[in-house]
């Protein structure tokens, strides 16, 4: 999907957001919000949300003399989602429906999003989400296909879901024995996402296999994808794409049986999926 004109004020906001997180003062604060407001001047309209978004954190990182501009922040929400494992796991275990619960599992993880228009609370996202409908409910034609495929690519998105991630993939691999499972990072440091240190640091790699995809952008850009990355995109019988960058990305969908998981928490998305601001959807396309 194309940037909106709501995106505009949406990323000015991120940019003051940044500033306020990482504790900068007055100077860095009026340079940092300045270069995003230049910038976006002349915007790009025919791009998508994330593609305009990164050079912009880049340069903000470089700003604020960062390589990873929230490194603080991401350690953080990583605690944070550490500490409720063992009761989402027994969640799962004890549910009546371990498929539907491990989905709520992972959109539970969604919640943690620096760069949205919300801000979170994981105590309360856990102990609502778990008894909200998928607005958009496609779990079950998901199940199907997974009863089917051979291979699933999972789009990981921010750090600290990634953990919920995590607990999700060792479920649907107890459900799916013969499923071969690739987690799929970004390819540097970008807002909060999830990057291959922080995957590797969850272990990760002991439950799939991990990719790196090459992608300087919060959602998966084809285009800026490594060869690898690409291959494995197009050849994978069923993608489960995480959050609403991935979803900016690949909307139009670009090919077939994309499963997009995520919480509704801006207004372009809204409008696209026509599903209210807190929604939770899982949609397969």
């Amino acid at each position: 999907m194309t940037i909106q004109n709501e995106c505009i004020g949406c990323i000015i906001a991120q940019s003051e957001r940044v500033c306020k997180a990482i504790g900068a003062d007055d100077v860095l604060t009026k340079k940092i919000v300045h270069f995003v407001e230049t910038s976006l001047e002349n915007a790009d309209f025919t791009l998508s949300p994330p593609v305009i978004a990164a050079p912009l954190y880049e340069q903000m990182a470089v700003l604020a003399n960062k390589i990873d501009l929230y490194d603080e922040q991401k350690k953080h929400a990583t605690t944070q989602a550490l500490h409720y494992i063992p009761f989402l796991r027994e969640t799962i275990e004890q549910n009546s429906d371990p498929f539907m619960a491990l989905l709520k599992t992972a959109v539970v993880g969604n919640v943690i999003d620096l760069a949205a228009e919300v801000t979170f609370d994981l105590h309360d996202a856990i102990m609502s989400v778990f008894h909200t409908p998928f607005t958009c409910d496609d779990s079950q034609k998901l199940r199907q296909k997974l009863s089917t495929a051979k291979t699933l690519l999972y789009i990981g998105d921010n750090t600290g879901e990634h953990i919920f991630d995590a607990l999700a993939i060792e479920h649907l691999q107890k459900l799916y024995p013969k499923l071969a499972i690739t987690y799929m990072v970004r390819g540097n440091f970008i807002i909060n996402d999830v990057t291959m240190l922080e995957a590797k640091e969850a272990s990760i790699d002991q439950i799939c296999t991990l990719l790196d995809s090459g992608v300087n952008t919060p959602g998966f850009e084809y285009e800026r994808a490594t060869d690898e990355a690409k291959k494995l995109f197009d050849s994978a019988d069923v993608i489960i794409a995480k959050g609403m960058g991935n979803y900016e990305c690949l909307s139009p969908v670009p090919r077939s049986n994309i499963c997009f998981l995520l919480k509704v928490k801006c207004s372009v998305v809204s409008r696209s999926l026509e599903a209210e601001i807190g929604s939770i959807i899982c949609k397969l396309d």
